[in-house]
């Protein structure tokens, strides 16, 4: 590797993991603020949800794409896989900066396994962030072998977050008042 490429994968990975730390702390920070005099944007959750299963599909056809050899398709669809992922997490923000977070009423067994499931979908909704940022340097670098590496991880990260936060708002959706 020349120095060139040394200092743009270098320039790279500062923005990766500025912009890793970024978004988590900033959701967890707008979170708090609520916009006074404005009206809830209560019609997001079902929009955002199906933002989060679009991106699913995205995800799977994009695989099935490059296992064909289709790299322009797949290059496109991981590209609005992304752009869906921003979506999302623009509406999620746009919404609890509106709305009160509704409280899941479930008992018993499905309790637990609703927790289970939005715990781990939140927790991985971070641990993804840095992930699809590093696949999608190392393809655009044209470092396809060490982007194999990285995807072996991230692709079922994130296919595991954008379908667990279909079934997170499944799972919800009769607690919205």
């Amino acid at each position: 590797m020349n120095k060139t490429s040394k200092s743009t994968e270098k320039k790279y990975q500062q923005w990766i993991n500025t912009v890793s730390v970024l978004i988590p702390v900033a959701v967890a920070l707008l979170f708090m603020v609520r916009l006074p005099n404005v009206e809830p944007l209560s019609f997001l959750p079902p929009i955002y949800a199906a933002v989060n299963g679009i991106t699913a599909v995205l995800l799977i056809v994009a695989l099935v794409a490059i296992k064909n050899k289709k790299i322009a398709l797949h290059e496109n669809l991981m590209k609005t896989a992304i752009l869906c992922s921003s979506l999302f997490l623009v509406m999620y923000v746009a919404y609890h900066m509106t709305s009160d977070s509704t409280k899941y009423l479930g008992e018993g067994t499905i309790m637990y396994v609703y927790y289970f499931i939005l715990i781990s979908h939140i927790l991985l909704s971070i641990v993804v962030i840095p992930l699809v940022l590093i696949s999608y340097v190392r393809a655009h670098l044209g470092q396809f072998e060490s982007h194999k590496k990285i995807v072996r991880y991230a692709f079922p990260v994130w296919l595991y977050v954008a379908v667990t936060g279909v079934i997170v708002y499944v799972m919800i959706s009769p607690f919205y008042i």
